[in-house]
């Protein structure tokens, strides 16, 4: 039996938090059994308290807790050390996007065919988006990675980014924000590591729903490609 560790780093995600960890608790895939580690990143809202009742129901799920908002970036880093499973998928605490695509993100690492694997928004039919502005940025970063790295992914900041953990916990990332994508990926691409791709599903949510990413970390995210292109 293969394990599946969700790290899911959390930040004043009341409104979306318990949604979502059910619908990681109700996936199954099989051959592998699922733990779930939700990283609260200092919230001030309800998030812990609605973690820790479903926490007690549920084994699967481990909480840790970082007393101040440090960022996705050491939220991420946390749950990794954490984690127990033979491969690792970061999901974030909204629902924008669909464990249901679990499968197919772990599949190639679980055959041997890949280490990592990334799931791709922009390769899935009838795909959907939100602002315009996201996506443009979305595809600069991308295109950007492809340039600096010789490489053709489709969807750099996907978040449901996926690794053989035996491979990413030997990777020391720093970043602690959401520069932490692009450093991963061109820490990864420079060791000569492909990066497979799978289609997965979207649903965007606003800024008035929560979205937290804005324009500043897409020029984060560019430097940060530029920075450890010709930096280790």
């Amino acid at each position: 039996m293969k394990k599946l560790s969700v790290v899911m780093p959390a930040y004043n995600e009341e409104n979306s938090i318990e949604a979502i960890i059910k619908q990681v608790l109700k996936t199954k895939i099989k051959g592998v059994v699922i733990e779930l580690i939700v990283v609260d990143d200092g919230s001030t809202d309800k998030t812990v308290r609605i973690v820790e009742v479903l926490q007690k129901r549920n084994r699967e799920i481990v909480l840790l807790r970082q007393k101040k908002n440090k960022g996705k970036g050491a939220a991420v880093r946390a749950g990794i050390r954490r984690s127990t499973g033979d491969v690792i998928i970061i999901q974030d605490a909204d629902l924008e996007y669909d464990p249901k695509d679990y499968k197919r993100c772990i599949d190639p690492i679980l055959k041997g065919d890949a280490q990592v694997v990334y799931g791709s928004r922009l390769l899935k039919k009838g795909k959907e988006f939100g602002r315009l502005d996201f996506l443009l940025g979305g595809m600069l970063v991308t295109f950007v990675t492809n340039i600096l790295f010789f490489t053709w992914l489709t969807d750099e900041p996907t978040c449901y980014k996926t690794f053989d953990a035996k491979l990413i916990k030997r990777i020391k990332f720093v970043g602690n924000g959401f520069e932490w994508e692009p450093e991963i990926t061109a820490k990864i691409l420079k060791k000569g590591i492909k990066i497979r791709e799978v289609p997965i599903s979207y649903y965007p949510r606003t800024k008035k729903e929560g979205k937290k990413i804005n324009w500043r970390d897409g020029v984060k995210a560019i430097t940060t490609l530029i920075k450890y292109r010709f930096n280790d």
